[in-house]
């Protein structure tokens, strides 16, 4: 566990009332599964697919955020050839990670509210949840295009928060593996937490710096029941 800048670390220090994750790579393993639906769409539109681990560098937009970069006026063709792939193959390859649901167990029994708010489209984030059992210990689950605007807009976070009773602010931390997730916090007004196993490399996060670094699930929940 690193602490962030100082300016976030100062909203980051107390217990929180309600912790927002990101779901792709922060608390499920779908990288092979993105990977593969999205090969399977380039290729399909004539495009030379990436390797894994540029897939994993470049994707972190919604679908109508990046789709019209890569696809031009044929995006929503591409999207529908993306999630056909992708619907047939996400919850059988669907690995959760090390110490995920322990800690949100965790955390549901510490009275902390959880929310989902993921760049994953709704419909498939929830079916997820649900085939883990997971949807249980969520307040609310929020994907692409259920808000007006995607992450890291903080239009999401308030759908997420919505009949909690909680507000965005410094009671609310939002965790997540990527700058999108640490982005989406900033402009929520939460507290930015990194979950990830590598530390943040020296100026990695400059424009939105994490209060917090995790290095697994685990070690967040037992961070914030010390607080």
């Amino acid at each position: 566990m690193t602490a962030g800048a100082d300016a976030a670390r100062a909203g980051g220090g107390g217990r929180p009332k309600a912790i927002l994750f990101d779901w792709d790579n922060t608390l499920v393993d779908s990288w092979p599964v993105i990977h593969e639906a999205l090969t399977a769409t380039l290729v399909a539109f004539g495009l030379e697919p990436w390797t894994l681990d540029e897939t994993r560098r470049r994707v972190a937009e919604s679908m109508r955020n990046s789709f019209p970069d890569l696809f031009g006026d044929r995006w929503e063709e591409a999207g529908k050839v993306f999630y056909q792939r992708f619907g047939a193959i996400h919850l059988k390859s669907l690995r959760p990670l090390p110490g995920a649901e322990r800690m949100l167990a965790e955390l549901n029994e510490a009275g902390v509210y959880l929310g989902v708010v993921s760049n994953k489209k709704g419909e498939y984030l929830r079916s997820e949840a649900a085939h883990l059992g997971w949807d249980v210990y969520f307040g609310r689950i929020v994907g692409a295009f259920d808000a007006e605007r995607d992450k890291p807009a903080p239009a999401p976070v308030e759908m997420a928060l919505a009949g909690s009773g909680v507000r965005p602010g410094n009671q609310v931390w939002f965790a997540g593996d990527a700058g999108i997730d640490l982005e989406c916090a900033v402009n929520a007004g939460c507290v930015p937490v990194l979950v990830r196993d590598s530390a943040p490399e020296p100026g990695e996060f400059r424009a939105h710096p994490p209060a917090w670094h995790f290095a697994e699930c685990l070690a967040l929940s037992n961070h914030v029941r010390r607080l």
